[in-house]
């Protein structure tokens, strides 16, 4: 194996012992959210007091968040073993038998994006999530029967970016279902804080906030950014994270001032001086900015919208007067008038 593979091995490995880290460990320990916990502690508390299985969760909301954190914490608070899989890993329905099979009396069964899982394998979860039963067919053609099998009581908890692509039969087996939202910047700072004092790392009040009102409101994003951030501060800066240190290093990312990174900028660039502040439609921005539809809907695009620099109308996608005032640009008379700004 050459010696540029081993490094990026080790690089990624790095990454991912430092997100291991830097993931809380307990409702306390886990920020923001904070309606969320107080559901999720009592209910915690209530399923431990009877001793039973935690009825099955469902986590949706933008990626980075803390849905998976929150699901190892909850198998931590509950004292029980956590099995984490996907929806596109789970392909036929022995994947599902195999894993179900496997559990313990208590066990937490994490599948991410769930909406993902095929049609096969959520008819085959059906049963499981409510009898803890499932059927396995044994033989093919006329010897072929159906042996049902017990398996113990477990919890499952969901994870979906797109709660919209979860059929109703499926979602109404949960009996939590709690949604994540974006962080403000107190927030993102108190996180920032926190991974500062796990890293070592010298970073002071106004710096937490400047990482914070640039990381999209997001905490996995906060802490790629400060881990970077960290890197610029030990070679330019001895060590220390001040604003100044932080503003300088996020320019160095290309990261602007709203949050914006190069792909945000690209896509509102494109609608501005490209389809003269649109409409354009989903795929036709795709195309134009060389993205992929979903990964522009699911990523970049709420930000956007949140932020208002982005609107939704039915004809397509438009800017907004705060993106052309981004750019140093008038907007047209129709959309600061109020004219095809509100269709």
């Amino acid at each position: 194996m050459s010696e540029e593979r081993l490094i990026g091995q080790e690089k990624r490995s790095e990454d991912q012992d430092w997100e291991l880290t830097l993931r809380p460990l307990s409702l306390e320990e886990f920020i923001g959210q904070s309606k969320l916990k107080e559901n999720l502690r009592i209910f915690i508390d209530a399923a431990r007091a009877r001793r039973e299985a935690l009825d099955h969760v469902l986590f949706f909301g933008p990626p980075g968040l803390g849905k998976t954190t929150l699901a190892h914490i909850m198998a931590r608070e509950m004292g029980a073993n956590l099995r984490a899989t996907s929806g596109p890993v789970l392909e036929r329905a022995g994947d599902l038998a195999g894993v179900l099979t496997s559990l313990e009396p208590g066990d937490l069964l994490f599948i991410d994006e769930i909406h993902r899982i095929s049609h096969v394998v959520e008819e085959y979860l059906y049963p499981a999530m409510e009898d803890f039963s499932i059927d396995i067919m044994i033989d093919k053609g006329p010897n072929a029967r159906s042996v049902k099998i017990n398996i113990p009581r477990f919890t499952l908890v969901g994870a979906t970016t797109r709660s919209g692509l979860l059929t109703a039969p499926l979602r109404s087996r949960f009996g939590i279902i709690e949604r994540l939202n974006y962080y403000d910047q107190t927030e993102l700072a108190a996180v920032i804080d926190r991974s500062s004092r796990i890293l070592k790392m010298d970073t002071d009040a106004p710096g937490s906030l400047e990482i914070a009102r640039r990381s999209r409101g997001t905490p996995r994003i906060a802490n790629r950014l400060l881990r970077r951030v960290r890197d610029f501060a030990q070679v330019r800066a001895e060590g220390r994270v001040t604003q100044e240190v932080a503003d300088r290093a996020l320019q160095m990312l290309d990261v602007d001032h709203e949050g914006l990174d190069p792909m945000d900028k690209r896509i509102l660039e494109y609608v501005l001086y490209q389809c003269e502040g649109g409409p354009i439609g989903i795929s036709n921005l795709a195309v134009g900015v060389g993205e992929d539809a979903e990964t522009i809907e699911e990523i970049y695009e709420p930000y956007l919208i949140q932020q208002g620099f982005l609107k939704r109308t039915p004809s397509g996608r438009m800017l907004t007067p705060k993106a052309y005032e981004h750019f140093n640009q008038k907007p047209p008379r129709s959309i600061s008038s109020g004219g095809l700004f509100e269709a």
